[in-house]
């Protein structure tokens, strides 16, 4: 198949995308457009240790320039694509740049959601999910004292800890009564909790921020909802992302809060065109019942390779145990699985030694691991649940002649 493929976004989804066609033999012209100045680039560093180290801004790159001549792959930067006319298969960019497709693929990520108070535009306030911001952070935090973080989550908890570790005063804001409420039981919210104060970060949950108080133009102070003003001459958001939908929607195709929807060969409502990674959600992997949307390297990787199958005709369905993990200084965590909505849990190790394993279970069935400085553990668990999916599965292709691919 020789066709033209088209990508819009140049993120981990969109290059796997692209490496996966050439891997598997597609010689048509790749095209991908991507709205930032950059190669694609890792941003998982952006809230760990590129904060403080002296790295360039190109050793986070995916690959090196070179690869997309040598593979053929066109790579257009600094391009917004804000129209797709599935009518006469082309989309348009921004500047009134008309690229035609004959299968497209949506690899556009998701944006952060933004503090909308008094003071959130000025110097100071951080996001950390480009580089530009990350570099800015780098060039504020040596002269800084104080850091407040909005937000209980990874990001935000992953940027405390490189500045506590920085000498800096950092108090974390979190709106609801834990940590990590999305995507770890209570235990393991307590035990971040208790590790993170031991390193000297300070909390404040169960409120918000009203206003970002500034000194001719740059962050001065953070006064939350309960009336208290915390110091702070760097705000750190990370109160979670809104899946960028909006181009999807405007073409037709079918959409949710959660993202753009899509069936588990990263298909849309449009058989031409596909999405995958942060953009996209559709069926999980272990509870095809459950529309999900995840946000994760591993997610991104996996759903673009199957999303580039289907690009070539083929219909391997995404089957892979989800997992994540977060370095939060010298604390690893590596989840897999689903560890939410569990009906019981066992917990192994201790608080104390910094070495914990809850494990999950749902009618007596392990559906996810959470695992703090236990590699060994992790591999264990998820390659036991890797079994368990795959004995489902083809429990559920039997027999494998009723099975119908959809029409491509």
């Amino acid at each position: 198949m020789d066709q033209r493929i088209v990508i819009v976004g140049a993120s981990q989804a969109g290059l796997q995308t692209a490496v996966t066609l050439r891997q598997r033999g597609h010689a048509g012209q790749i095209t991908m457009i991507g709205s930032e100045p950059h190669t694609p680039y890792q941003r998982p560093p952006l809230s760990k240790a590129f904060l403080t180290s002296m790295a360039a801004p190109e050793s986070l790159a995916l690959r090196l320039p070179d690869f997309y001549r040598e593979n053929r792959i066109e790579l257009i930067r600094g391009e917004t694509v804000d129209r797709i006319d599935t009518g006469r298969s082309v989309i348009m960019t921004v500047s009134g740049r008309e690229f035609a497709y004959e299968r497209l693929a949506l690899t556009v990520g998701a944006m952060p959601r933004r503090l909308d108070v008094p003071g959130h535009d000025v110097r100071g306030v951080l996001y950390l999910r480009d580089i530009g911001d990350a570099l800015l952070m780098r060039e504020l935090l040596p002269k800084a004292a104080d850091v407040v973080v909005v937000g209980g989550g990874f990001i935000g908890l992953e940027a405390a800890a490189v500045c506590a570790k920085a000498g800096k005063r950092v108090t974390v804001v979190e709106a609801s009564s834990r940590l990590l409420g999305r995507t770890v039981g209570s235990t393991m919210s307590r035990f971040f909790l208790d590790a993170h104060r031991k390193r000297g970060v300070s909390f404040r949950f169960e409120t918000g921020v009203a206003e970002i108080a500034q000194d001719r133009g740059t962050v001065a102070g953070v006064r939350l909802t309960d009336g208290s003003l915390l110091p702070a001459e760097i705000v750190i958001v990370g109160i979670g992302a809104i899946p960028r939908t909006e181009l999807a929607a405007q073409a037709g195709l079918g959409t949710a809060a959660g993202g753009i929807l899509v069936d588990r060969f990263a298909t849309t409502s449009d058989a031409h065109i596909v999405a995958a990674g942060d953009c996209a959600m559709g069926p999980h992997p272990m509870a095809p019942e459950r529309l999900i949307r995840l946000e994760s390297v591993q997610n991104a990787t996996d759903q673009a390779k199957v999303a580039a199958a289907t690009l070539l005709g083929g219909h391997e369905p995404y089957a892979g145990v989800p997992w994540f993990w977060s370095d939060q200084g010298d604390i690893k965590l590596q989840i897999a699985g689903i560890t939410t909505n569990s009906d019981e849990f066992e917990v192994s190790g201790s608080f104390d030694s910094e070495q914990l394993t809850v494990s999950h279970f749902s009618g007596g069935v392990l559906t996810g691991v959470e695992c703090v400085n236990r590699p060994s553990d992790y591999m264990r668990a998820r390659r036991a649940l890797g079994e368990a999916l795959q004995g489902r599965a083809l429990a559920v292709r039997q027999p494998a002649a009723l099975e119908t691919a959809p029409a491509s």
